[in-house]
């Protein structure tokens, strides 16, 4: 799934040229990916529309229009968001064509079809299952040692789960949270709430740390990711421990496991994350 750098990636790439843009009408091939309003609404709606800015809250693409609506879009596993010339093809798993008053297209793909999209008043993103709840934004200013370190008081949670719940820190997934404690020394089964003041504030500093980087390596590309433009991430080739189970940690030498955790994977390294 895109996390905060890759979400973070396609917003850049598309803000250096949508806003401005007219859409001139909308072609639906898959009506369930429309959450709201009804399919034939949307297009009736978002057509004529001036899009004023692309923003980006957590994972979510925030496309803010004329006369007060946002087209939200969680791309959840495998979705894409790319703009291009109608001359391109069209992506593979196309799913929705956005025609756009300058001759180019902004398509939404996606292989397992589990993205969706959302046409509301700026009023009604509060409505949005997800979107309402997310914590803090991890690189916005509010994002402090002292607030991680509050949050983390008294929690007997598992590290990782806590990680990628989006209500406590908006935009960490597997990759940045496995990269992230590895670069801490922090085991993914400490409980949150055991850290000494050092260890939240070394972990504090590597989540901006690998959320930075993986931001100037335009996101990781493991398999289906790309930007805006069609152009893959490279932070891939950073990776410590995450999808490395079974080679040797880059640190210490020891084998990368992989375990599971609240439903979910986690690689870390057992000879220096503790």
């Amino acid at each position: 799934m895109p996390e905060l750098p890759e979400v973070e990636t396609i917003k850049r790439s598309l803000e250096k040229s949508l806003p401005g843009l007219v859409i001139e009408k909308a072609d639906i091939f898959l009506p369930k990916i429309i959450k709201a309003p009804g399919p034939e609404e949307f297009c009736r709606e978002v057509a004529g529309k001036t899009i004023r800015k692309v923003d980006r809250r957590g994972k979510y693409l925030l496309i803010n229009l004329s006369d007060g609506l946002v087209l939200a879009v969680h791309l959840r596993m495998t979705g894409r968001l790319i703009y291009s010339g109608r001359e391109a093809p069209v992506p593979r798993y196309t799913h929705l064509i956005l025609h756009l008053d300058n001759g180019h297209r902004l398509y939404f793909a996606d292989m397992r079809q589990f993205g969706r999209l959302w046409l509301v008043p700026e009023s009604g993103l509060s409505a949005i299952s997800g979107l309402a709840g997310l914590g803090v934004e991890p690189l916005s200013p509010a994002f402090t040692p002292d607030y991680l370190a509050e949050k983390l008081r008294g929690r007997h949670t598992r590290l990782k789960p806590l990680l990628l719940d989006q209500r406590f820190i908006a935009g960490l997934g597997n990759i940045y949270a496995d990269e992230a404690l590895h670069r801490a020394g922090l085991h993914p089964l400490r409980e949150a709430g055991s850290l000494s003041a050092a260890e939240v504030e070394t972990l504090y500093r590597v989540i901006r740390e690998v959320l930075e980087e993986g931001i100037k390596c335009r996101g990781t590309t493991v398999r289906d990711y790309v930007d805006g433009t069609g152009r893959a991430g490279t932070f891939q080739n950073k990776l410590r421990v995450y999808g490395r189970s079974g080679l040797p940690c880059p640190r210490c030498g020891e084998t990368i496991t992989r375990i599971k955790t609240g439903g979910r994977s986690a690689c870390f390294c057992p000879g220096c994350q503790k």
